[in-house]
């Protein structure tokens, strides 16, 4: 397909969704990690709204990692990853309430050389806040993380023990099974004779759900007070226990003396508000097991990611020593366990 076969397809795609007359600017909020193409705002003439979102995809001729990862399974795993989101938009997003509010999907289109989907522009509907880090812990940035933490509730209420189908079976960027290559090059012996079972203490968990996969705090976007979110950015979506986008979602915005200070209050006010989460959704399910079970995998969630950053990008300011006393713990608990 040639470039200007390209932009009339794109073009096309935008105006039939949205039922626009034509395309008066677009601007780029954002590259596709590695190179596979762009993030694009688009404003419309004419039409319902006056703005959409286009994650215009792009299989590129080659592969360009920012940490070096750049072999054929890496390629293989993205391609596989925009197939599911994909699908997550076809046959899941609109299950989701307002308590998980993420953006309507207008429009897919999947070609031999990438992928269109045109979604509502959440700036327009309200949500124009985005926050890469917190400046301190105000209550300004508490009240953005406890939207998160009710974001994170009612998505893992919404899909309790639903089957991932067409989604990973395991959900997020780290799973071990997936990540071969980054496993290989974990240079810490103890963590990586123990990585099997602690991927087996979380997928046993009698209390699977969906998870979202990559939940740092760049995929929230918010409202004008901050008590309200939105979640984008759905490539690594599938089942799993809710302690890892948790645990990973701490991880994204605390530092080392604020995860250790703070992380307890925070696992607390996650439990209330999916208490109440489940409580909407109807579903009965015995919330104490649920809690106990989920508590006691919460510092085995934040390992497993632990040993992902390890081999994956060594030196990661992640990889402080409130992460390495929990991985330790952990370690130490299954020695128990074993002896």
């Amino acid at each position: 397909m040639t470039s200007s076969d390209q932009i009339d397809a794109f073009e096309a795609a935008v105006l039939e969704s949205a039922g626009a007359l034509k395309i008066v600017g677009t601007e780029i909020i954002q590259s596709l990690w590695s190179g596979y193409g762009q993030i694009v705002r688009c404003h419309l003439e004419g039409g319902s709204q006056p703005s959409v979102i286009v994650k215009h995809v792009r299989w590129p001729d080659q592969h360009h990692h920012p940490y070096g990862w750049s072999s054929d399974r890496s390629h293989e795993r993205k391609l596989q990853s925009y197939q599911i989101e994909t699908t997550w938009y076809d046959r899941y997003a609109q299950e989701c309430p307002d308590a998980c509010r993420v953006p309507r999907c207008l429009t897919l289109e999947t070609r031999p050389d990438g992928v269109i989907m045109v979604l509502e522009d959440l700036d327009a509907s309200g949500f124009a806040g985005r926050r890469r880090d917190l400046d301190g812990y105000d209550s300004e940035g508490r009240a953005e993380i406890d939207s998160c933490l009710a974001w994170l509730a009612s998505f893992h209420a919404t899909f309790m023990g639903m089957r991932p189908q067409g989604l990973w079976a395991t959900g997020t960027y780290w799973n071990l099974e997936t990540r071969p290559d980054e496993f290989e090059a974990l240079d810490d012996g103890p963590l990586k004779a123990a990585a099997e079972t602690i991927d087996s203490k979380l997928a046993e968990s009698p209390f699977q759900t969906f998870v979202h996969g990559d939940a740092k705090l760049a995929n929230f976007c918010f409202d004008a007070t901050g008590r309200q979110a939105a979640a984008v950015d759905f490539q690594y979506v599938g089942g799993g226990c809710g302690m890892k986008d948790v645990a990973y979602f701490i991880s994204s915005c605390l530092d080392e003396d604020d995860s250790e200070r703070l992380g307890p209050d925070l696992l607390d006010q996650y439990f209330e508000l999916l208490g109440d989460a489940l409580k909407r959704s109807g579903k009965a399910m015995d919330f104490a097991a649920l809690e106990d079970d989920w508590r006691a995998l919460y510092p085995v969630a934040w390992t497993d990611f632990y040993r992902f950053l390890q081999g994956w990008s060594p030196g990661h300011w992640k990889l402080h020593r409130y992460s390495e006393r929990l991985a330790r713990e952990v370690l130490d608990a299954l020695k128990t366990e074993t002896s």
